[in-house]
């Protein structure tokens, strides 16, 4: 049985913690995820089921995040990264794979772009790379339930802006999808006391993803129907990634880690031990981006917000 351990750390004077199920004989680094703002540690069981069974799978409340401490009302990048890196010295190890979900790509961007030889592979899922005016819109009326307390019209907003509700579009368990996310939300603004920042974060502390990268293999999915940022934005960021592989995942959103799970934990244990993702379940393969130069950025491609 892999053995479970918990770990509280601090930077900048804030506490946070991680953990760590950890296998006897793993084929590969550890695999540290780190989820949307409103993921913590204890919400990634399909990743123990799967990655589990190749690696080491680490979890995070890194700071803003489930149960550590909120952010200070300043640009949290910065923040982010070092404890991340922070992480990472603490495991002990010489290099991680890394796999990010919405929030969590940019601080796994931009820590492997800093600190790339600590980084052995990248995945990145549901980057949130392009975000237009009527998504600003509607996270503003987000804040504006907030600040007049009413906690689940803003659950529910909120639950809406990330999901695909077209119903000409397939989207996998949608209905059950939604209903989870709401509830989740909502449970999270009432009992987390740095939940609604977290909510918000998009438009006061926007994350960054320009910069490319080179040296790192990299792995970017997303859901057919994401429609925080489309599959084909999604694909123009990847290009910006030297190298990079991109895939979509079909019948599913910006949730795909809630409606397909067991085929985005394959498929990240599928890249970390280098073995063929053509015949993973629920793929659905566009053509490989181009190769970028290094720090290039793809036509179009809007890397802040």
């Amino acid at each position: 049985m892999p053995e479970e351990t918990v770990r509280t750390l601090s930077v900048y004077g804030l506490r946070y913690g991680y953990r760590r199920l950890q296998r006897t004989a793993p084929r590969t680094e550890p695999v540290v995820i780190l989820g949307g703002a409103l993921q913590g540690m204890f919400g990634w069981p399909q990743m123990d089921n799967h990655v589990g069974a190749v690696a080491d799978v680490v979890t995070a409340d890194l700071p803003g995040m489930g149960g550590a401490d909120a952010l200070p009302a300043v640009p949290s990048a910065g923040i982010m990264r070092s404890a991340l890196t922070r992480i990472i010295d603490d495991l002990g190890v010489e290099k991680v794979n890394l796999f990010g979900y919405s929030y969590g790509t940019s601080i796994a961007l931009q820590c492997a772009q800093r600190n790339p030889g600590r980084v052995a592979r990248l995945i990145l899922g549901g980057v949130p790379s392009h975000v237009d005016d009527s998504q600003r819109s509607h996270w503003r009326r987000v804040e504006d339930r907030l600040k007049a307390g009413d906690l689940e019209g803003a659950a529910t907003l909120a639950a809406e802006g990330l999901m695909c509700l077209d119903p000409d579009r397939t989207v996998h368990r949608r209905e059950l999808a939604l209903r989870y996310v709401r509830r989740s939300l909502l449970h999270a603004l009432c009992h987390s006391p740095h939940a609604a920042d977290s909510l918000c974060r998009v438009l006061g502390d926007p994350p960054d993803f320009s910069g490319g990268l080179a040296g790192v293999p990299t792995l970017v999915f997303a859901g057919e129907h994401d429609t925080v940022s489309s599959p084909a934005q999604q694909r123009e960021f990847a290009a910006t990634i030297e190298g990079s592989r991109f895939l979509t995942i079909t019948e599913s959103d910006h949730w795909v880690v809630l409606e397909r799970p067991d085929d985005v934990a394959d498929l990240v244990a599928r890249f970390v031990t280098d073995r063929p993702l053509e015949t993973a379940p629920g793929l659905a393969a566009l053509p490989r981006p181009r190769r970028a130069e290094h720090g290039a950025t793809a036509p179009g491609l809007a890397p802040k917000y």
